[in-house]
């Protein structure tokens, strides 16, 4: 390689690794600003030139992305996410039925919205819950983000990788769903069987009430609206109406109203998520107009050897180390070398987001969870989350290594 390809590998991993650890040393700044630093320092070493840098943005995630943060601004108004959660604690009457309607809740809602949305919503609930009824609140918030990391599995728009892999491989949203879906079914149930397990005092069979945990103020008129416009955007999905296209008329028909303020709205898009992505696509785009990505190629082909098995624990290590997005973006490159390209793409998107189940850093869904309970005066600590994580990371692996 030159010596501009060698400084151009060094920033992306200097990137990546600020990315990984959240921050650089002696620098104030976040993913995105991050992110944006390292494509700019590739701009300035002449590594990429912005004719490249635009045909790395990959518009459709961009786009879905954008699409499902307005839909969730709306569920969020309407009090969706507060109605189905208090729908779920009422019904439960003893611990193992409690644990066993926030998995189901928690995975079910993330295979349909983003994940991390839902464990925003959930957490506070789950915990209001668990305090009135005097129960440890540690295993039902693992459950609450280990399911929601497992359930988005399922579909295109259960998290942020699957939906850069529903738009770089094409595969409709209901061949995705079908091949994935039994892997997050299983997975759920094995969340709750080992959280049981691990926790025996804590699930002893015992009966008991659950309180009434708070009242929600419902917003009707949007209530109604999404209750007619998600259901359409579902069946035009099923139809085959590509995801992008699909979640963007949902959403732009959501903000035609007359009573909600659009900066409502505005206010609940995560536009620093949206920068961090498109400078992610920018800074891993440089391996590809450097041809430094052919080169991994040829290093990675004997590792895999063409296994599906081999390249879903490389997909696992690398989306511990590096985050599972960064991740996927740079092994994406990969799947044309496979045997079966399109069970790799499957591959990719259950090993990538069933390793975030592995620590507490593991996914963002996980942090979320983690934030929230401190600010309620409860620590989900690593130890004590990778009690639980790890058990559950093997066995739902396992499953997707034998359904994918």
């Amino acid at each position: 390689m030159t010596w501009l390809s060698w400084l151009t590998v060094a920033i992306v991993i200097a990137t990546i690794a600020g990315i990984a650890a959240g921050r650089w040393p002696w620098v104030r700044a976040d993913r995105a600003t991050i992110v944006l630093i390292g494509a700019a320092a590739l701009f300035a070493c002449g590594a990429l030139t912005l004719e490249q840098a635009f045909e790395a943005l990959d518009l459709d995630t961009l786009l879905l992305l954008f699409s499902m943060m307005v839909l969730n601004g709306q569920l969020y108004i309407a009090v969706f996410f507060g109605i189905v959660a208090q729908r779920v604690v009422r019904v439960a009457r003893g611990p193992r039925t409690l644990l066993a309607l926030v998995i189901v809740a928690s995975g079910v809602l993330s295979a349909l919205f983003l994940n991390d949305t839902i464990v925003l919503m959930l957490t506070p609930l789950v915990i209001d819950t668990t305090r009135a009824l005097r129960r440890d609140p540690i295993p039902y918030l693992v459950g609450l983000a280990t399911a929601a990391n497992v359930g988005s599995t399922a579909t295109i728009t259960g998290n942020p990788q699957n939906m850069i892999i529903g738009s770089a491989s094409g595969i409709s949203y209901t061949a995705f769903a079908a091949a994935l879906a039994p892997t997050a079914l299983i997975g759920l149930a094995i969340c709750w069987l080992v959280l049981v397990l691990i926790y025996r005092t804590e699930f002893q069979p015992v009966r008991f009430e659950v309180p009434v945990v708070g009242r929600v103020r419902v917003y009707p008129p949007l209530l109604r609206k999404t209750a007619i416009v998600i259901p359409t955007m579902l069946v035009l999905l099923l139809l085959g109406t590509p995801v992008p296209l699909a979640s963007f008329l949902a959403a732009a028909i959501l903000l035609a109203t007359r009573r909600l303020r659009p900066d409502r709205i505005w206010k609940m898009v995560d536009w620093p998520l949206l920068i961090f992505f498109s400078g992610l696509f920018v800074v891993t785009g440089s391996l590809q107009a450097r041809g430094i990505t052919t080169q991994l190629f040829a290093l990675t082909a004997p590792l895999t050897g063409g296994s599906l098995i081999v390249f879903g624990l490389v997909a696992v290590l690398l989306s511990n180390l590096i985050s599972n997005v960064p991740a996927v973006l740079v092994l994406q490159g990969l799947i044309p070398a496979l045997a079966e390209p399109e069970r790799g793409w499957l591959m990719l998107a259950a090993a990538s987001t069933l390793a975030g189940n592995l620590t507490l850093l593991g996914s963002v869904a996980n942090l979320i969870v983690a934030e929230l309970a401190a600010r309620w005066g409860i620590r989900l600590t690593f130890g004590a989350y990778l009690r639980a994580g790890v058990p559950i990371t093997i066995l739902t692996l396992l499953v997707a290594f034998l359904l994918v």
